[in-house]
């Protein structure tokens, strides 16, 4: 009986720890998984950021050519353009309502 009872704690002992490398496993799958996602959205990223980068100069490039109107550029800027620093890039006028917004503190209750 002594025997049996020592084979059935040797396979709990292998079944623990062919349980605890599985686990391992999954984590070092899961970690290099994350770590691939990661790596695509970084490319993903890069890759819109110099489609935008190419646009605008590409716009930028006829505008300065002649053969893009400057003041479709501008409307289109001044539609899109929110941010009083990013208008300011372009010489558009500032909202006097943004203006007041960002010089006065937020309160909150």
């Amino acid at each position: 009986m002594a025997q049996i009872d020592q084979r059935i704690a040797q396979a709990e002992a292998k079944l623990k720890e062919a349980h605890e490398k599985l686990k391992q496993a999954k984590a070092l799958k899961h970690k290099q998984e994350a770590r691939q996602r990661a790596t695509l959205a970084k490319q993903e990223r890069a890759a819109d950021t110099r489609r935008t980068v190419l646009v605008g100069a590409s716009i930028l490039a006829k505008v300065e050519r002649g053969e893009w109107p400057k003041e479709k550029l501008l409307a289109m800027l001044d539609a899109a353009l929110t941010r009083p620093h990013d208008r300011e890039l372009f010489g558009l006028a500032v909202p006097q309502s943004q203006m007041l917004q960002a010089a006065s503190p937020q309160i909150t209750e």
